[in-house]
């Protein structure tokens, strides 16, 4: 089922994916500071750098000037990327002040998000904490005395507890507390972490179990209900249907709207071998862009995990 997006999730977005005049999508050479977050293998990661206006004698008052994103996810997340650089950029926030960017704001500037699709703006927001930290290391800040809140220590060496999306414990107890995320399918909205096999749902010390730890014991019937809200594995037939499908309803109006088309080729696994149909006059940037508009309303229409090989 497509996502209902505001207007304005969907002009940054195709105006990002075209490179328009204005957009942040790209890296910063030597940036002053430097975050990422997510992961390539399950489709979602975020890179932000950005760029200060150093100050002469006190560092914490350089100003961010320019700030610049690349991510391998979504529409959403392409949207929430730009909302975060162009916050960042317009109100000439210090490193410690842009520290305050807080998801919510990144939704409130996109006029909403479905809920299946907040883990976007949380994706920024962590990346942007990165950065800011990598900053303050350069500029010899004590980040840790100056916020204490926001020394989280290696999260990335914890146990695994969601393994198809590599989301550690340590990481999830943080953010459960941070988001006041009260149910799995809260923290899957918000992180991914239990949107694939769903293994670590209910399995000892799985996410059910930090939500019992972390909130108390839920009753046994709310347990159940979510459950039974498991997201759903396709079959490689389903899988077929779902993807031909999108591209009649989606994709190839979409394209045939640039002067392009598509040709659905094969499909191995989470690969959509596609052949791309270009207007006369286009070049091979213009199929790179292609590719990436048919991968993210793949992504968007039938699984996040589906990934676009043109032939």
């Amino acid at each position: 089922m497509p996502w209902n997006y505001s207007d304005k999730v969907l002009k940054l977005f195709m105006d990002a994916v075209k490179g328009e005049a204005g957009t942040h999508m790209g890296e910063l050479e030597n940036p002053d500071g430097f975050g990422e977050h997510g992961s390539i293998v399950c489709g979602d990661a975020l890179r932000f750098s950005f760029r200060v206006e150093r100050h002469p004698t006190d560092p914490t008052r350089d100003i961010i000037t320019q700030a610049r994103y690349l991510t391998f996810g979504c529409t959403s997340a392409i949207a929430a990327s730009e909302a975060l650089c162009t916050l960042l950029e317009e109100q000439g926030k210090t490193p410690i002040e842009a520290l305050q960017v807080s998801n919510q704001d990144l939704i409130d500037f996109l006029d909403g998000l479905p809920e299946q699709k907040i883990h976007c703006s949380v994706m920024g927001a962590e990346a942007l904490q990165k950065a800011v930290a990598d900053w303050a290391s350069k500029r010899g800040v004590d980040l840790a005395e100056l916020l204490p809140e926001l020394a989280h220590g290696d999260e990335d060496e914890g146990r695994i507890v969601c393994n198809c999306f590599s989301v550690t414990e340590p990481y999830l107890r943080r953010k459960i507390k941070e988001l006041g995320l009260r149910s799995i399918a809260e923290i899957t909205n918000a992180l991914k972490a239990g949107g694939g096999c769903t293994v670590c749902h209910h399995a000892p010390g799985g996410l059910q179990d930090l939500l019992d730890e972390i909130w108390g014991v839920k009753p046994a019937e709310q347990v159940e209900v979510a459950a039974s809200q498991a997201v759903e594995q396709l079959s490689p037939y389903r899988l077929g249907q779902k993807v031909e499908t999108a591209i009649e309803a989606v994709v190839r109006p979409l394209l045939q709207g640039e002067g392009g088309d598509i040709e659905l080729v094969d499909i191995k696994g989470d690969k959509i071998y596609c052949r791309l149909t270009l207007a006369p006059g286009q070049n091979a940037s213009a199929e790179q862009t292609f590719k990436l508009l048919v991968e993210q309303q793949l992504k968007e229409q039938v699984d996040d995990c589906l990934q676009v090989i043109a032939v």
